[in-house]
């Protein structure tokens, strides 16, 4: 939970653990800000693979961390562990390591506890959030989602379960959903730790709310760390308006033509969605029967600020200069961080881990 600035985080947490009474060891973990050792020439892992300096200025670097990283932090037995960018399933995979002993080769063990990492990292998709359906899959009491724990052996098998007495249902169907979320290739899912195969995972309901994994395998870790590179992107103006009543859509598809008319030149990155209608698919999949209620939304991509803001301009103009009953206008300017991934070799990364106790900071061995 450190985000940019992890050592600000911990002494944070050791003010607040003072104002409560309590006597906290923090243990901080850095090092994955590796701006300073990137080089513009360096490939992108996305499709094209265009060098990083095709993007614009770097801002920011920060590689995936993990459980090699953060066991010597649980290591100093600290009351209160905070760590910059790591792989989310390396959370869980560091303390099951940490407690029973493992190496960190032990890839078969390694590759089970990132099974057991990626169910529980995203707390209350397990147990039925963003899983709900209404009429087809249908959760209980949502609005007091319970989060998820497991039970895990020296094996890195486990059974998984919910705290009792809370909302939602922890099942082999929102548990499926959960081991396939954010898996490109499930017999190869690389992290920071093992390169982990869920192909032979078999999930088991023994009771209500509690499921059973096991079966996960795991082969060496690759070479390098993969690192999440923020650029400068220029900006987005943005604006929004609604129409209502009969021929809500005719005139909500005008107002975006005046708009598409008067900017096409200075702004050809223009997109235009009728919220209700389009804006999730691009399509309205032929629907006869016209909303009665249509939000027009206008974006466009800018190089510079002033350029952004010409899409707001436009969108208050409406008020008075486009199509009748038009309402709820709202225009807004940001700059925009893109973000693109490179891979870096682990010789190049150096974590740290700092104690802070009654004031005083100090590396760990």
């Amino acid at each position: 939970m450190g985000a940019a600035n992890p050592l600000a985080a911990g002494r944070r947490v050791l003010a607040l653990g003072r104002e409560l009474g309590l006597a906290l060891k923090v243990a901080v973990l850095t090092g994955d800000d590796v701006l300073d050792r990137l080089d513009p020439k360096m490939p992108t892992i996305e499709a094209h693979g265009a060098p990083l300096g095709e993007y614009g200025e770097l801002v920011s670097a920060n590689a995936y961390l993990g459980a090699e990283a953060i066991v010597p932090a649980l290591a100093t037995g600290a009351d209160v562990v905070i760590t910059g960018r790591v792989a989310d399933p390396s959370l869980f995979v560091a303390p099951l390591a940490y407690a029973f002993g493992w190496r960190l080769d032990d890839w078969e063990r390694l590759g089970r506890a990132t099974a057991i990492g990626h169910l529980l990292e995203c707390a209350g998709q397990l147990t039925g959030g963003y899983f709900a359906e209404p009429g087809l899959k249908d959760v209980p009491n949502l609005a007091h989602l319970g989060f998820p724990w497991c039970d895990a052996d020296a094996e890195g098998n486990g059974v998984l379960g919910k705290v009792p007495g809370t909302g939602g249902a922890l099942t082999v169907r929102t548990a499926k959903e959960q081991l396939l979320y954010e898996v490109t290739d499930p017999g190869a899912y690389v992290t920071p730790d093992v390169v982990a195969d869920f192909t032979g995972v078999t999930l088991c309901e023994v009771e209500p709310d509690r499921v059973a994994v096991a079966g996960a395998r795991g082969r060496a870790r690759t070479p390098t760390y993969k690192v999440s590179v923020g650029y400068r992107a220029g900006f987005v103006g943005e604006g929004e308006a609604s129409y209502a009543g009969p021929k809500a859509l005719e005139r909500a598809r005008l107002a975006g033509s005046i708009v598409r008319e008067r900017l096409a030149d200075e702004l050809p990155d223009l997109r235009l969605e009728l919220i209700g209608v389009d804006a999730c698919h691009g399509t309205d999949f032929g629907h006869a029967s016209p909303p009665y209620e249509v939000r027009l939304r206008v974006a466009a991509r800018a190089a510079s600020r002033e350029l952004a803001e010409r899409v707001g301009a436009e969108i208050w103009a409406l008020a008075t200069n486009g199509p009748a009953g038009g309402g709820g206008f709202r225009a807004e300017t940001r700059e925009r961080i893109g973000i693109v991934s490179t891979l870096l070799e682990r010789s190049r990364v150096r974590p740290e881990v700092t104690v802070l106790e009654h004031d005083r900071e100090t590396q760990a061995a």
